[in-house]
């Protein structure tokens, strides 16, 4: 059984997992026409299943206003309803997009963006806060990230926001908002194929709670084969920093042999292969807190029933160190 941890220095409570709510904003995709969500989506499954998940005890929903340029917030929102003080709730800014032709539209890292965007998240959210703010561009300067890191500190004040992070793969960039009092956490990839072990070392000395996305790496460690990939989801047409994809073909067979590598050691002791891969990520550090994406009411309960199943055990991850030959 894996225990709620805390979100770094905030003293914030959460469930040891939370709810990743990037593919249930539905479609989206750049002026190209490149696909940027996972597909259509069922609005009413998906707030059925954010209300299963509040029901198996998973307190934190991390999202974006860019996630379906806006829907993901009004979903999550309107799931929420009366039970929002009940979760912690993690939103990021720095894109922007048109709301009416669901099309992102660039960056934007400049100090008077912040407040705007906070402000149109928490209409679309329906909340007076948000307990996580994060900076979603995740190679903005360093200069100009000390720059944004000091507006979130203004926002904590004002009680806009209850803490903030920045959603980047860079420790150095990290760092720099971990110099602010109210960093709380830094959201970055880690996976079973993916890890990330100087970030783990800079959440352990700064004190900072590390969010993982991509626990799943994209739905090739969620237990199916990812080769039948609609139009409209980014692994159709795999951008550059997507890895485990081919344009067109699906899941990458290189992958999948790691997937096949691995399979008998995460799904050992009754684990689904999404549940051992979660367990993996608990194992890795006390700090991590893996945020895998849902669609459905099922997806929710598997990923869920991952707190019972707990941590894999030290000689369970040494032996996947082997069978990964690393």
């Amino acid at each position: 059984m894996e225990t709620n941890r805390t979100l770094g220095r905030s003293g914030i409570d959460v469930s040891p997992l939370g709810f990743g709510c990037w593919a249930i904003g539905g479609e989206w995709s750049d002026p190209d026409g490149q696909p940027l969500g996972w597909g259509k989506v069922d609005d009413e499954e998906s707030v059925r299943a954010i209300r299963r998940a509040l029901d198996l005890g998973v307190t934190f929903f991390d999202t974006a206003d860019a996630y379906g340029t806006g829907h993901s917030e009004r979903v999550l929102g309107r799931a929420l309803g009366k039970r929002r003080a009940d979760v912690v709730v993690a939103t990021k800014w720095g894109n922007v997009f048109d709301e009416s032709t669901r099309t992102a539209k660039g960056q934007d890292d400049s100090v008077e963006h912040v407040r705007e965007a906070l402000t149109a998240s928490l209409a679309r959210l329906g909340t007076d806060y948000v307990d996580l703010y994060q900076l979603h561009i995740s190679d903005a300067g360093p200069d100009q990230g000390a720059r944004l890191r000091d507006v979130c500190e203004e926002l904590v004040g004002e009680g806009l926001i209850r803490a903030y992070a920045w959603s980047t793969d860079d420790p150095a960039r990290a760092a720099v908002f971990a110099e602010g009092a109210h960093c709380a956490a830094v959201q970055h990839a880690l996976n079973v194929f993916q890890d990330a072990p100087d970030m783990l070392a800079l959440c352990e000395r700064e004190g900072l709670a590390s969010i993982n996305r991509s626990p799943l790496a994209m739905g090739l460690l969620a237990g199916r084969r990812q080769d039948r990939l609609e139009a409209g989801d980014i692994r159709s047409r795999p951008p550059a920093w997507l890895p485990g994809f081919g344009e067109g073909t699906g899941a990458d067979p290189g992958w999948l042999a790691r997937v096949d590598a691995v399979r008998s050691v995460l799904t050992s002791d009754g684990r689904t292969l999404a549940q051992g891969a979660l367990g993996w990520i608990w194992a890795r550090s006390p700090r991590t807190i893996p945020i895998p994406g849902f669609r459905s009411v099922a997806q929710a309960e598997q990923n869920a029933g991952a707190i019972a199943k707990g941590p894999l055990t030290a000689a369970q991850l040494a032996e996947i160190d082997r069978l990964l030959e690393r």
